[in-house]
């Protein structure tokens, strides 16, 4: 994780934000900072509040309690500056029009607009300009959005699930040019389903569940935080399944075939015990958890905390 500079200030600041929607609790207490520079990866399960969060962060909603400050202004004083791209999943484009025409409205309204041309060539979408917003293809219509929140120079580029219908050579175009805007100082912050874009991006990740803040760190430090490894070897003959779960400090596992996969919180403690059991694994592989594996023993681990 990039470590701010000190007496850095804050271009957004959460402080202690709550919002509710009737018995439902979206975001529970809130408090983070965001830097210059940082491109952060908001994760969590359905209805962990990312995209409330978010909401919060553009001045879409107001919190019940607590502030939300986005370079040292109201969430909506910084959009009236240029300050904030957004990105969002909610909403449909204009119909009617050409994309170029779309974006070239986008520009026109910024404050600071870039020419429509680099915006077109910088989203991918120069190819489709004559083309009518209502005739593009799910990851066309991504790729739109994206130039409408990049449509002039902001600090901020907020992002709810950007790449999703997007193949895989439009995604990896979309974030080398996200980690050209980083490197240009401006904060990217992006909410996702796809864990590995997070983990290969992301230098900064944030872990929401039922609207708080169960984890902020690097992705090796959350991988750490999850405190278990993975195991994974071949046994030959029938696998008595039943004997491998009564392995020491066993969190997971799964059989398929002849390969089996077990997540310990002693991998040590648990291969040596393998062995104790008369078996002789084959291919024996012990690594730490993947960002995913990592998500979702946190989150499982807050869910039986809290049950």
């Amino acid at each position: 994780m990039k470590t701010p500079a000190p007496g850095a200030t804050a271009v957004v600041t959460f402080a202690n934000v709550s919002k509710t929607y009737g018995a439902v609790t979206a975001v529970d207490g809130l408090t983070l900072d965001l830097h210059a520079g940082e491109t952060v990866a908001l994760l969590g399960p359905n209805g962990a509040g990312k995209s409330s969060t978010l909401d919060l962060l553009l001045g879409l909603r107001r919190p019940d309690s607590g502030t939300v400050s986005v370079y040292g202004s109201s969430p909506q004083g910084a959009i009236a500056a240029g300050r904030v791209g957004a990105m969002l999943q909610s909403g449909g484009l204009m119909e009617g029009v050409k994309v170029r025409e779309i974006v070239k409205l986008a520009c026109d309204l910024h404050p600071k607009p870039h020419p429509v041309a680099d915006v077109l060539a910088r989203a991918g979408i120069a190819q489709i300009g004559d083309r009518m917003v209502d005739k593009l293809s799910g990851g066309q219509e991504q790729r739109v959005r994206f130039a409408l929140a990049t449509a002039g120079a902001n600090d901020l580029i907020v992002l709810d699930e950007p790449t999703t219908g997007m193949d895989v050579t439009a995604r990896q175009a979309f974030w080398s040019t996200m980690r050209e805007q980083a490197d240009q100082g401006r904060t990217v912050l992006f909410a996702t389903h796809y864990l590995e874009e997070a983990d290969a991006i992301a230098d900064r990740v944030l872990v929401l569940h039922k609207g708080r803040l169960l984890a902020d760190g690097t992705a090796a430090e959350i991988k750490a935080k999850a405190g278990a490894r993975r195991i994974a070897f071949d046994l030959e003959g029938t696998i008595d399944e039943q004997a491998l779960r009564t392995l020491p400090f066993l969190g997971a596992l799964t059989v398929s075939g002849t390969t089996v996969r077990i997540q310990s919180h002693d991998a040590d403690a648990t291969v040596h015990a393998l062995y104790g059991l008369g078996l002789y694994p084959r291919n024996l592989e012990v690594a730490g958890l993947g960002l995913e594996q990592a998500f979702v023993a946190i989150t499982e681990a807050e869910e039986a905390r809290t049950a």
